[in-house]
């Protein structure tokens, strides 16, 4: 089995290699999805994989970041030198990255990164036709739905076994995007979920709040209680997770057949990254003495002794708590739903707890600040103050330490001492000040050339001679794939046929009043709520999107009554995340759906088009499946797809640059978007015992949300919906095809409709809404 360490930049990757990792990955310039300080340049990377290949140990690059259609030319040349260094595989993510790799680099080896979200065999086995040599697993699975998927797996299987968890599903995490165009799917996340939030009110239950409501200022019936500031209720860190510590769960991984133990950290410390690479190897090491100890006469390995295992994993989980990471625990190994997943009434900040200050004065040369030691301290060491009232974390080198009256270079646990604070945002008497321990005194470095490293000289020339030989080729992609301004002319025009007229195909009923609504897109409802498919409503949609969920479905006889024009205005919409176990069931709703005449079906994960081979359907993507560029578009065009939404984290500039590329390309999917609604920022497995759903919680920037639990999911949500409906002019011009109207998550009252249909209208002045990233960037 291989060990796989993270490597953020040189020393981490020599702190791996000598610990006794079989494999290191670092991430690809500009592609990776973790925001690093630096990026290795490419020479370093050379020189990397150059020692790998040498010494027997294997190296991946993590290239697993979305990729934006401006983003293509440079993707296309970094790709070309990849493809010229060799590394053993690029790990991924965006679906139109992978299709430039099969179609023009075919030299690089594919590894779906955890950020595809593989949580069932469906999704391993669609991966693998997708040209996928490896798979890294979704850590919301238990070890039990890990062995059910390696048994039907064709390819390798990796695993997450220490390290950083998300509290969502990785790659159904929009927090971040939402609250500031920080994309945590491109590796700019900014931690929501590490924040301190407040329930408000007290025993309030209300849901997200109102749709929307005319005049110019802010209305309450859109927002119910947004800023009463948590009255009633303590802060608490809700949705930060413990790290992962897995090390008791190495044996049954083993005996499952996982290829690959995977360490997160890649923004850690070469400390961290040594002792706990260290604790995983013992670990792993002591599997294998033990199995080859309880090999019989026969040659049969015999099942692995826990109890054997018992001192050795005493030692490991010793380097594991000189790491300074965070509290650690088993994750989803165990249980679907662990008990100590989340401590909510602690930071949540990686690093050894030091203490709380008892003090903070105002010193000769800064801010200074008292605290009783909780472990050693030493000059130079790398700390973090966590100020609890604001959430604010601010990281510096320990430069100053006095005991007593006296200047001190360490500190012993239980000493009482003062510390220079360099640091903003404090003042003299300030409370609930944490402070943790990052890294130790940097020691004296091995060079590179001491330690076997190629000199960058050497392999700078030799990225320089790669990029050189291929610069054809680059050339040759670019023409072919990137439209670029200077290509204008060759540009068709924008279709408007048969969109923009005002007309609602297929949905019209009779009503005691005629619908005025007119859009000049053809627009789609979608609605958890299938009482909105029975009652009148002030505006006819061109369709409905309904969910596949057990309720919806058992109700089929009586959607197909309400439809008066058949079941051709219905998209069915399968969610982005099927459980191993669920599977059967949700293959057999689909096909009770097309025996009731339905043909009509939205994929919110790309494995899901493989449950429709060979069946004739239409197929359209959800936003879930992530789509930002024109080789993305295409790659999904292949499989089937006639429509696909764009992503919903564009901002105007990659949706403007996206619509004009996939004219370039004459591409005739169907493109949408969905311009309104409150999309779950939070997609997650975990349904804590502190949840509270339906009521709405604040963070201390005073932004409201709502939790709901349903179908086995926690889904986080904006008590105020987003709107792009004043911009759906703009959106048809740059070549937009149909949008959704998204009313899951929010109330759907007669008066709420009657707003909604003034938003839809533009009638009369109305209170303005966010508009996600459109208005502003996406990093």
């Amino acid at each position: 089995m291989e060990l796989l360490a993270p490597a953020g930049n040189m020393e981490s990757f020599r702190a791996a290699v000598q610990a006794g990792a079989d494999a290191v990955y670092v991430g690809a310039p500009a592609l990776n999805a973790r925001n690093l300080a630096r990026d290795l340049r490419l020479e370093e990377i050379a020189a990397m994989i150059q020692y790998c290949r040498e010494h027997g140990l294997k190296f991946y690059l993590a290239a697993n970041s979305l990729v934006r259609e401006q983003d293509l030319p440079q993707v296309i040349e970094t790709l070309a030198i990849l493809e010229g260094l060799r590394p053993d595989a690029l790990i991924v993510q965006d679906l139109g990255l992978i299709k430039l790799v099969r179609d023009h680099f075919p030299g690089l080896t594919l590894h779906a990164s955890t950020l595809m979200a593989a949580h069932n065999s469906e999704a391993v086995r669609a991966f693998a036709d997708m040209g996928m040599a490896r798979v890294v697993l979704a850590r919301e699975l238990t070890l039990k739905e890990i062995g059910a998927i390696c048994k039907k797996s064709a390819v390798e299987i990796e695993v997450f076994v220490h390290g950083a968890m998300c509290f969502s599903f990785s790659g159904l995490c929009l927090f971040s995007s939402f609250l500031g165009g920080k994309s945590g799917l491109r590796g700019r996340c900014v931690q929501p979920c590490r924040r301190q939030y407040s329930w408000e009110g007290k025993g309030e239950n209300r849901s997200a709040g109102k749709i929307g409501a005319k005049g110019g200022k802010k209305d309450p019936r859109e927002f119910s209680g947004s800023r009463e500031g948590g009255k009633g209720s303590k802060g608490a860190y809700l949705f930060s997770m413990d790290d992962l510590g897995g090390l008791e769960a190495v044996p049954p991984l083993v005996e499952a057949g996982v290829a690959s133990l995977k360490i997160e950290g890649r923004l850690r410390t070469a400390h961290y990254v040594s002792h706990v690479v260290q604790a995983y190897r013992m670990i792993l090491d002591g599997v294998e003495r033990t199995r080859v100890a309880d090999t019989g006469g026969d040659g049969e390995t015999r099942e692995i002794d826990p109890g054997s295992l018992a001192m050795v994993l005493q030692k490991a989980r010793g380097l594991v708590e000189k790491a300074m990471s965070r509290k650690v625990g088993p994750g989803y190994f165990l249980s679907p739903q662990p008990l100590t997943a989340i401590t909510p009434y602690h930071s949540g900040n990686a690093g050894l707890h030091l203490g709380r200050l008892n003090e903070v004065r105002q010193g000769k040369n800064g801010f200074q600040g008292n605290l009783t030691l909780k472990d050693e301290l030493e000059l130079g060491d790398r700390l973090r103050l966590h100020l609890e009232s604001t959430g604010e974390r601010h990281s510096f080198t320990l430069q100053e330490m006095v005991k007593g009256k006296e200047p001190v270079a360490q500190g012993r646990a239980g000493e009482t001492v003062w510390i220079g604070l360099p640091v903003e945002g404090l003042h003299a008497g300030a409370k609930k000040v944490d402070l943790y321990k990052v890294d130790v005194r940097s020691r004296p470095q091995v060079t590179d050339e001491a330690f076997g490293l190629p000199g960058t000289p050497v392999m700078r020339e030799l990225v320089a001679g790669i990029q050189d030989a291929r610069r054809g080729k680059i050339a040759s992609v670019r023409r072919e794939v990137c439209f670029s301004e200077g290509r204008v002319e060759q540009l068709p025009p924008v279709s408007h046929k048969g969109r923009g007229d005002g007309r609602s195909r297929g949905t019209q009923r009779k009503a005691s009043w005629p619908p005025k609504v007119k859009l000049p897109l053809e627009w789609w409802l979608k609605t958890d709520s299938l009482k909105l498919l029975h009652d009148r409503l002030p505006f006819a949609p061109d369709g409905f999107l309904i969910p596949v969920d057990k309720s919806t479905v058992s109700q089929v006889g009586q959607i197909k009554r309400s439809l008066t024009t058949g079941n051709r205005t219905v998209i069915w919409c399968l969610p982005p995340i099927i459980f191993e176990a669920e599977l059967a069931q949700v293959q057999k709703q689909i096909i009770l759906l097309i025996r009731s005449g339905f043909k009509n079906f939205q994929i919110g994960h790309i494995s899901q088009a493989w449950m429709f081979q060979g069946a004739r359907v239409h197929l359209f993507c959800d936003y879930t499946i992530s789509l930002m560029n024109t080789q993305a578009l295409a790659a999904v065009a292949q499989l089937g797809a006639e429509a696909a939404q764009l992503s919903i984290e564009a901002d105007r500039g990659l949706l403007a640059d996206l619509l004009k590329g996939s004219r370039f390309q004459n591409q005739h999917i169907h493109k949408g978007l969905t311009v309104y609604g409150a999309p779950a920022l939070f997609t997650a497995r975990l349904a804590a015992s502190h949840f509270q759903y339906d009521r709405v919680l604040t963070s201390p920037k005073g932004e409201s949300f709502t939790m709901h639990r349903k179908d086995g999911l926690v889904k986080t949500v904006p008590c105020r919906p987003f709107s792009l409906l004043p911009h759906l002019g703009e959106l048809r011009d740059m070549g937009l095809d149909y949008v959704v109207v998204d009313l899951c998550h929010l109330p759907t009252s007669a008066a709420d409709l009657l707003t909604l249909a003034d938003r839809l209208s533009g009638a009369g002045r109305m209170y303005k809404l966010p508009t996600f990233n459109f208005l502003g960037t996406l990093e």
